[in-house]
């Protein structure tokens, strides 16, 4: 089971393994508190399209296609998704607030079976 959560919220044992998609350390958080596991930055936005996107969500649709040609060849995708394949429960971690417009519901939309 592949779950996304805000490192903000609180930590699970149900969560599994927990993978942060950031590029950037969360702020305010501790390694400790956070419990992450993985930390893939190389599978975050650039930090161009970071900026460029700025969580606004008139611009999301053009931002999961410009983020999803950024993954194209990404080495840390396909580790992902042989991380998902080997375990039962995997939580996707990430830092923005906007719980629908962000780099991890694209990563889900990405591993999840359609």
């Amino acid at each position: 089971m592949i779950r996304l959560k805000r490192v903000y919220d609180e930590y699970s044992i149900d969560d599994g393994i927990r993978i942060l998609v950031e590029r950037l350390w969360p702020r305010g958080i501790s390694k400790e508190k956070a419990h992450i596991d993985i930390w893939m930055k190389e599978i975050a936005p650039s930090t161009e399209l970071r900026k460029w996107f700025n969580h606004e969500d008139s611009k999301w649709e053009e931002f999961v296609q410009r983020y999803k040609n950024e993954l194209v060849g990404n080495i840390e995708l396909e580790d992902l998704r042989g991380i998902v394949s080997k375990n039962k429960n995997v939580t996707i971690i990430y830092s923005s607030r906007n719980k629908d417009h962000n780099n991890a519901v694209v990563l889900y939309g990405m591993l999840e079976p359609q």
